[in-house]
């Protein structure tokens, strides 16, 4: 960076409008060697220390400009590649303290704060494809499913090491692939310091934390799931940061990225410190650290987390200090949304853009000119809340509960929604999703698989945190894997549904097409308290529609009636009940033709019978000869692909181990006390993975399901054993 450019990135940063200031402070290659920059106005003095001086022992000092930015160079042999540095702060007050560099991409492994010299290739990304199709895609139109994930306790090693993105990149990717989600969403990636925050209270805004990996491997992760087919979202944390000491926090010993007023800079339910969002320097520095990701990583999206806090004075549970005329709004950061959304919309108007936002006295969503902040998508918080005190009721309080079901349709397309079963709500004593439900364990999985297909046909984009999807019984542990190991037939027929559940979302555009539009819902009765019934239709653009029914009770209701708009033979297209799911049913409700008859508003009528806790989806078949016979090949396809996500039968003429063979095998794999499979059945399966290409999820009935074989898989890499099995089916492919 040449002397002009550097004095222009300098005056934009103090005028709020350098949105790549990462270019200019930090650390940086020229041509004299590297130069360091950092941003601390009422410091007394700032030195250089690291690995290059001993540390303390021999500190270079630093010169301040201005504008508050000191600075200084050093030659490429003493500041090389991988040196790791801080810089050493006289605060006006006198104290003398280290502190991060807060710019840096890269810091060394916790405990340590320091940060390193790193530097990373322009790298030569094979997605243009995707990139190109994200720009023509319209995402409030199309299928928005999400699977949120814990960077470090969705699987480990069985050391307990932590994955690394390389090994995400393996196994993380080809499982959410399987199971039909469209996104994966990470909670914070950045730099933070403590594993039990979270990553909610951040350090570096523009490194990747080290324990994740590099930042090289994270950019291939991002590229292997752009190739899959898959987005990526990435959580972000612009209201506060950490006060740990030696980051951000008073970096000079005055207010410097934090407010002046102390009600305002503390964060006392957080413990954290809040960003005064009202200076320029560190708008620069927020929405810098955004595009940074966006632009070096290819994300697809962001969620913002706790919005409310920065949009309002007193949404903290301390002291808080009203505006001037009296009121609660915090300006500061209305106006900083408003900025934020039109920078990042301007360069990247495909880019997702969420809000996690609690409360309905600000607009969230929708263009700034139509009196919103510029989001894209908005968490239903509300909705959350409502729907999972319902389904943690007894049935027999529900009918007189039924409004929380229902409150929702009448604010839903008030802004764009995004439906999150999240993190939050399965931690701190409040239970797994599963746990939450009513009933013994077979009821449990009953509602489970209900209120996942009430939340696939709600209006609104969908999310789900890791571990629900196969109904993992106990709370979610930061420090920890899902409980992959522990996982039964049970857990495993509750996978399939959600997986059916995932395909059957994507290849129905009546249940996304017309997310934020009344045009694509219609009650068709929300009164039913005596039974617990709810149905509605969901519609797309062309008029088509699915009945979606919804039985709250453990009651089998037969013959069940309800009103539809349209006469014809109604095929049934998803049961929550279906024997391969867990339930009970072994085969559908035949199709079915509707009777002439009044019922409410309507002039015809459908029965079936409605299982117990059970959700049933219907489709009209067209009356007219071809487009009947389209209609049923439509459905037909998609019940096929719901079935063909729980039991893949392969057309290969798979390798099965002889007993023969079984015998040269079996005193490498000796039976363990944690599986009830026997070894030649993984061993089975695992060749069945490695031939046909099936994805672990899919595997058919005849083998182990997910857990157990990849648990097993792992294990047999690791210990050498897999090696024997292609030892000795080579040799015996060599005799035949």
């Amino acid at each position: 960076m040449g002397q002009i450019l550097a004095d222009e990135a300098l005056r934009t940063f103090t005028t709020g409008e350098n949105f790549h200031v990462q270019h200019y402070l930090g650390c940086h290659q020229i041509e004299s060697g590297r130069v360091f920059r950092v941003w601390a106005p009422h410091a007394q003095q700032v030195q250089l220390i690291g690995d290059m001086t001993n540390w303390r022992e021999y500190p270079v000092p630093m010169s301040c400009n201005d504008k508050g930015v000191w600075e200084v160079t050093l030659p490429d042999t003493q500041a090389s590649l991988g040196t790791y540095y801080k810089y050493l702060v006289t605060r006006a007050s006198g104290q003398v303290i280290e502190k991060m560099d807060p710019y840096a991409i890269r810091f060394g492994e916790r405990p340590d704060t320091a940060a390193q010299i790193y530097d990373v290739s322009p790298k030569d990304w094979q997605d243009s494809d995707w990139l190109t199709a994200r720009r023509k895609r319209n995402i409030f139109s199309a299928p928005l499913n999400i699977y949120e994930v814990h960077a470090s306790s969705w699987q480990r090693h069985e050391d307990g090491g932590l994955y690394t993105f390389s090994d995400l990149t393996t196994t993380l990717i080809p499982y959410v692939k399987s199971l039909g989600y469209t996104h994966i969403e990470f909670m914070p990636l950045m730099t933070h310091p403590l594993g039990m925050s979270w990553g909610y209270q951040l350090t570096g805004y523009f490194a990747l934390e080290h324990t994740y990996g590099t930042p090289e491997e994270f950019q291939d992760f991002v590229e292997a799931a752009h190739l899959a087919g898959i987005g990526v979202i990435v959580d972000w944390v612009p209201g506060h940061f950490s006060q740990n000491d030696d980051a951000l926090a008073y970096f000079d010993g005055t207010p410097t990225y934090e407010y002046q007023d102390g009600n305002r800079a503390r964060n006392v339910g957080w413990q954290a410190l809040n960003f005064d969002l009202s200076k320029p320097q560190v708008q620069s520095f927020l929405i810098s650290s955004l595009k940074f990701w966006i632009d070096f990583y290819h994300i697809d999206g962001v969620r913002i987390d706790a919005v409310s806090n920065m949009l309002y004075l007193d949404y903290d549970q301390g002291p808080w200090t009203p505006n001037p005329d009296g009121s609660n709004t915090n300006y500061d950061g209305v106006e900083f949304f408003k900025k934020l959304t039109s920078v990042i919309k301007l360069a990247h108007p495909d880019i997702i853009m969420a809000a996690e936002e609690a409360s309905s006295q600000i607009k969230i969503t929708g263009m700034l000119e139509m009196g919103g902040l510029g989001f894209d998508f908005k968490w239903n918080m509300g909705w959350m809340n409502d729907v999972l005190r319902f389904y943690q009721m007894d049935p027999l309080y529900r009918g007189q509960h039924f409004n929380l079901l229902t409150f929702s349709f009448m604010y839903m397309m008030d802004e764009h929604f995004i439906l999150p079963f999240s993190h939050d709500e399965v931690v701190h004593g409040k239970k797994s999703l599963m746990h939450k439900m009513w009933g013994d364990r077979c009821q449990q999985f009953s509602g489970l698989r209900n209120l996942l297909a009430y939340q696939i046909c709600h209006p609104g984009k969908k999310l789900l945190f890791m571990g629900q999807e196969f109904g993992q019984f106990l709370e979610w542990k930061y420090d920890w894997q899902l409980e992959w190991a522990a996982s039964d037939e049970m857990n495993n027929q509750m996978q399939a549904f959600t997986t059916a559940l995932a395909h059957f979302y994507q290849a129905s555009p009546q249940l996304f097409e017309l997310d934020h539009d009344y045009a694509g819902f219609e009650v068709i009765d929300a009164d039913n308290t005596a039974q617990s019934v709810l149905s509605f239709i969901r519609k797309d653009a062309s008029g088509n529609q699915l009945i979606c029914v919804f039985n709250m009770a453990p009651i089998e209701r037969s013959n069940f009636t309800i009103g539809v708009p349209f006469a014809g033979t109604y095929t049934e297209v998803l049961n929550s009940e279906m024997a391969e799911f867990g339930g009970s049913w072994l085969a559908h409700n035949a199709d079915t033709a509707t009777q002439k008859g009044q019922w409410k508003d309507y002039q015809h009528t459908l029965s079936f019978t409605l299982p117990a806790f059970g959700a049933v989806i219907w489709a009209r078949l067209k009356d007219d000869g071809a487009a009947k016979t389209k209609a049923k090949k439509s459905i037909e396809s998609t019940q096929h692909a719901i079935k063909s996500s729980c039991q893949d039968v392969a057309s290969e003429d798979v390798k099965q181990l002889t007993q023969v063979e079984w015998q040269s095998l079996a005193e490498y794999f000796p039976m363990g006390s944690r599986s009830k499979y026997e070894k030649r059945d993984l061993v089975n399966a695992a060749l069945y993975i490695q031939q046909t290409g099936t994805v672990w999820a899919k595997l058919p009935e005849k083998y182990p399901p997910y857990g157990s074989v990849y648990a097993f898989y792992k294990r047999s890499l690791k210990n050498g054993s897999w090696q024997h099995v292609l030892d000795i089916l080579e040799k015996s492919n060599s005799e035949n």
